[in-house]
């Protein structure tokens, strides 16, 4: 009798023990919230894309407070954009470098609205994993890091501009010590740009760096126009 019971409690263990291993995917939300949760952070973003590649993004750097300010740089070959965000409002610097809202440019034309496009689609990496999570077929485990293919619909998402045909794609993610420390989106598809239909293709690494000793010094001219 003490033998049967012995056994049985060490069977209920190991299955308690097998339905607290968590997912890949619930790893991965588990880190990104973790992250999110951060008192702040920075990122680094790269783009590479084909040699044919009529706009070749240089690298974005960001920089985010919980409940604060988030504030990011971006650059287009020797153009660059500087975008602070706090509570739903968002403030960009336009061609002259002149802050505006993002409001403001809504129902602008040429690269004003570009702009104001970047804008309505950026996101924390924090957030955006929240976005890459829905858009896996199947998280797998792959030695220290985490790996899966996106379904078409979700690649077609990774794009934000356009149309794009035969899109597909694959997301891939480190941890470093619970938190998220890098993701890496690979893309394919082809898009149509004035009338001729364009290599899409890109891959997208996006480096944590800072949890919790990160400064976010957004320009004071933009915390007014957000005041």
């Amino acid at each position: 009798m003490k033998t049967s019971l012995i056994a049985i409690i060490s069977c209920l263990a190991a299955v308690a023990l097998v339905a607290a291993d968590s997912s890949p995917k619930e790893d991965l939300a588990a880190a990104a919230k973790k992250l999110g949760d951060q008192a702040n952070y920075g990122w680094t973003t790269t783009v590479v894309v084909p040699e044919s590649a009529q706009f070749k993004p240089g690298p974005t750097e960001g920089k985010t407070e919980k409940d604060g300010f988030t504030y990011v740089t971006m650059s287009f070959g020797d153009n660059k954009t500087e975008i602070v965000t706090k509570g739903g409002k968002a403030a960009v610097t336009d061609q002259e470098g002149a802050w505006k809202l993002s409001s403001e440019l809504e129902n602008a034309e040429g690269p004003a609205r570009f702009l104001s496009r970047i804008v309505k689609n950026m996101k924390t990496p924090a957030a955006q994993v929240a976005d890459l999570l829905d858009a896996a077929k199947e998280l797998k485990k792959d030695g220290d890091s985490y790996v899966a293919e996106l379904t078409e619909e979700g690649a077609k998402k990774q794009f934000r501009f356009g149309q794009p045909k035969n899109a597909k794609g694959s997301v891939k993610f480190w941890i470093k010590d619970g938190l998220l420390s890098k993701f890496q989106v690979k893309l394919e598809g082809a898009i149509e740009f004035n009338g001729n239909e364009i290599d899409a293709a890109r891959t997208t690494t996006t480096q944590i760096k800072g949890a919790g000793e990160t400064k976010v010094d957004a320009p004071s001219e933009a915390k007014k126009k957000l005041s």
